[in-house]
């Protein structure tokens, strides 16, 4: 009984889809986060007659044959690349982009990991680093006596020392893009690195090469949209209902079989 495989691929389908909601919902208010989508597609086919194969009876071709789909499997869990809204912090460090791109940050082994969260600090030695200590590249160090800070939309950040002197440039903020953002690999934290699928990191200032700019003073939320999360839920909890009903209504067919005299 070839549905009781089926339909618990299609149990596992949607279990997978369930899943992706539930990290979806759960991320609903993390910063720069976008939401993701289970794709699937389906399994391989028994040919039990070729279409296009010669009917041995009267010599004609058959028009469409028998093919028997074995069920479904995951294709892909993508990130649906949107522009998140805007919410306005007043911080001097938060930085949110407007468009395409990315910070890059320099994890502890010395890899390099990029991030939307524009939710930066200052460290103990004044260099600017995201939320979890990690240093911002390039690498920018505001002295201990400055009293305010200001980032253009270009990534430039100057250092305000006393009221009514002149700015200081204290360095340059850039933004990375990539061919295809939908491979960089995911390793939490707000964090992705660069795979073979994304292509190499190419790094500009901002405003350039098809890259956003930065908005200071604003954060990007996420772009998890509740409605439409919990209309796939009950979608999928729909679709997992019917599968195991599938096994269900198999389950008796064999029954009957075996209470044959």
């Amino acid at each position: 009984m070839r549905a009781l495989k089926i339909a618990a691929t299609g149990m596992a389908a949607q279990q997978m889809r369930v899943e992706t909601i539930s990290n979806n919902l759960s991320n609903m208010s993390t910063t720069g986060y976008n939401a993701r989508r289970a794709d699937f597609a389906d399994l391989h086919y028994q040919q039990f007659a070729r279409a296009g194969t010669i009917n041995a009876a009267d010599g004609t071709t058959l028009p469409t044959g028998i093919q028997l789909g074995l069920g479904v499997r995951p294709a892909a869990v993508s990130m649906l690349l949107a522009q998140g809204p805007l919410a306005s912090t007043g911080g001097d460090l938060d930085l949110a982009i407007e468009g395409r791109g990315y910070l890059e940050v320099t994890l502890p082994s010395g890899e390099s990991a990029y991030t939307r969260d524009g939710s930066l600090k200052r460290n103990g030695e004044g260099v600017i680093v995201t939320s979890d200590g990690f240093r911002v590249s390039p690498e920018i160090v505001i002295p201990g006596d400055v009293r305010s800070v200001s980032i253009s939309p270009d990534g430039e950040v100057y250092g305000y020392f006393e009221a009514g002197t002149e700015a200081q440039f204290l360095g340059q903020i850039s933004l990375t893009g990539f061919t295809n953002p939908k491979g960089l690999e995911a390793i939490g934290s707000n964090l992705f690195v660069e795979t073979a699928a994304s292509g190499p990191a190419n790094v500009t200032t901002p405003g350039l090469d098809g890259l956003g700019t930065v908005r200071q003073g604003y954060l990007e939320e996420s772009t998890v949209d509740p409605v439409r999360e919990i209309t796939d839920l009950i979608e999928a909890q729909r679709g997992y209902e019917l599968n195991a009903k599938v096994i269900s209504a198999a389950d008796q067919m064999l029954g009957a079989t075996t209470q044959i005299r």
